[in-house]
């Protein structure tokens, strides 16, 4: 018994990687911008729709290789959209930018389900994704889970060192403080929130390689990823990066042990932990914005 609650305990942690990187991009752009970007999940599908096809196209078997094409594609992508459909739509009126990323979620599942019909995909992550190991306590820890992880962590880390020890860092908190002031200080805020939203279609792009090999994905996967995304900021925090690597991790934890209750309860329980978070602690565990 106590073996599987920890067996459980150790899976939730690893996958709370995934969902931390899920959660950074989403947290980034939101302290930054104050934009609530409904199509979070949908671009990740979409960056692992594009890994795919490039594998086919350029005959490369590791989806892991697939990353030098695809991140630097999905951060000119990102860049693109901000600057010429989400920016002029930023102000006063939250509505506007969520009603624009809602068509933007509505117009990428459409497309992808044109191009890639509504069949079920996988990305091949080779010999990583079936091996593995046995720590004290009889725990089998796969290398594609901790590699996972391990990204994640790189990944926020790398965010963060760039929000305070850089100039653009400095910008991005600057300009989240008040947009007003940056502009006076000669911050052009339209390149920057462009910039701001390439670095987290790269970031999407990279958990899309871990969520293609992970489990199967088909074009309306997104709505899972964004539920997930949202549910590890809330808990974690708005505006810590940190916090939601963290929150991603308790709403793994919660879905892992519930599984081991009833697989009924998988996702039920990671919903229950968010519900008594937001009910309790509404601004999370660990709330910071981006200029503390």
């Amino acid at each position: 018994m106590l073996n599987n609650i920890l067996d459980a305990v150790v899976q939730g942690i690893l996958l709370g990687g995934l969902y931390g990187l899920y959660a950074a991009g989403l947290s980034l752009v939101f302290g930054i911008m104050r934009l609530v970007n409904l199509a979070h999940g949908d671009f990740i599908i979409l960056a692992a729709f594009l890994i795919l096809a490039f594998q086919r196209f350029l005959s490369i078997g590791s989806p892991f290789a697939m990353l030098l094409v695809v991140v630097p594609v999905m951060f000119i992508l990102g860049y693109v959209l901000q600057r010429f459909i989400l920016n002029p739509v930023l102000g006063r009126d939250i509505l506007r930018p969520i009603l624009v990323t809602f068509g933007l979620s509505v117009i990428i599942q459409n497309g992808l389900l044109q191009s890639f019909t509504a069949d079920s995909r996988k990305l091949h992550g080779g010999i990583i994704e079936l091996s593995s190991f046995t720590v004290p306590g009889g725990v089998i820890i796969g290398y594609f889970p901790i590699t996972m992880l391990a990204v994640c962590l790189l990944t926020i880390g790398g965010l963060q060192w760039m929000l305070f020890h850089t100039r653009m860092g400095i910008a991005f908190r600057a300009t989240s403080d008040d947009p007003s002031a940056a502009g006076l200080m000669g911050v052009n805020t339209r390149h920057l929130f462009s910039i701001a939203t390439g670095v987290v279609m790269a970031t999407v792009a990279i958990a899309s390689v871990f969520t293609g090999i992970r489990a199967s994905f088909a074009p309306t996967s997104g709505s899972d990823c964004l539920l997930y995304a949202f549910e590890a900021i809330i808990i974690g925090g708005l505006g810590s990066l940190w916090g939601t690597l963290i929150g991603g991790m308790i709403l793994a934890v919660s879905q892992s042990l519930g599984s081991r209750v009833s697989p009924a309860w998988q996702m039920q329980a990671g919903h229950l932990i968010f519900l008594i978070v937001l009910l309790t602690r509404p601004q999370g565990l660990f709330p910071r914005r981006l200029d503390n």
